[in-house]
């Protein structure tokens, strides 16, 4: 390695520097020089070449002065690779800790990002939930508004054979039950003449132990099946025996008004 070696000169001393000057020297004039014998004799006049300087050296590999120079030259290359060696390792070390640094870097910011995505997900899950329950609230309140206007605005019916049509009438309005005033009337008065208590003690219902019995002369199988909620369970009830007569009647005939004779 050459001691003019970019970034490495200055490790080296000056004797060592002279040293190597003296050798680059030696093997630049070696191809004009003419050697001195050391036994002595006549000394050979060195042939000038133009435009160089006639210079004679004695130069012995074996010398101390050319051992040391060599050790010199040897150590500064140990301590030149021994340097660089070291160089390579720190700044292979600085990658391997910048890389380090740039996942836990990207890790903490996945983590962070997947944090607030997880809190999003929560506050929009429990506003969706107060959204919820205040529309069910709403609604509850919505449904008792209603209901109570209805209590308000259901009529005062009289109690008799009128007044109960009328009330099953206004009842099988809001279920959806057809039938008209003149059909019911109609059946009644054939089935009980218009008698709430009536019952039948002597058809083949009655011989079965499920006798007839209210106005439209209703069996309990019949009544149970085909009652209407809100009114009572009670087969003597006019109100209820006419919905739950009238709910059978459009199950198997289309209406009550269908019905003209035993059903």
């Amino acid at each position: 390695m050459s001691a003019n070696t970019p970034g490495h000169s200055r490790g080296l001393k000056k004797t060592h520097k002279a040293t190597i000057a003296g050798v680059a020297a030696l093997g630049a004039a070696a191809l004009t020089l003419s050697l001195v014998p050391h036994h002595g004799g006549t000394e050979t006049e060195p042939q000038a070449l133009s435009g160089t300087r006639q210079v004679a050296w004695s130069y012995d590999a074996n010398s101390p002065q050319a051992k040391a120079l060599a050790a010199s030259i040897n150590e500064q290359q140990t301590v030149i690779g021994l340097k660089a060696k070291e160089e390579a390792e720190a700044k292979a070390k600085a990658a391997a800790k910048a890389k380090l640094d740039a996942q836990a870097k990207a890790a903490k910011a996945k983590a962070a990002a997947q944090a607030k995505a997880a809190a999003k997900a929560r506050a929009a899950a429990q506003a969706k939930a107060e959204a919820q329950a205040k529309a069910a609230a709403k609604k509850r309140a919505a449904e008792k508004a209603a209901a109570n206007r209805s209590v308000a605005r259901k009529p005062v019916f009289a109690n008799n054979l009128d007044g109960w049509i009328r009330e099953a009438l206004y009842i099988m309005d809001k279920h959806d039950i057809p039938g008209t005033y003149n059909g019911l009337h109609r059946n009644i008065m054939r089935e009980s003449s218009g008698n709430p208590y009536a019952i039948n003690n002597w058809d083949i219902n009655a011989i079965n132990g499920i006798p007839s019995k209210g106005l439209l002369q209703v069996i309990y199988p019949t009544f149970k099946a085909y009652h209407i909620a809100g009114t009572k369970f009670d087969q003597y009830d006019p109100v209820a025996n006419i919905v739950a007569a009238a709910n059978y009647a459009a199950d198997r005939y289309g209406s009550i008004d269908n019905v003209n004779s035993a059903y």
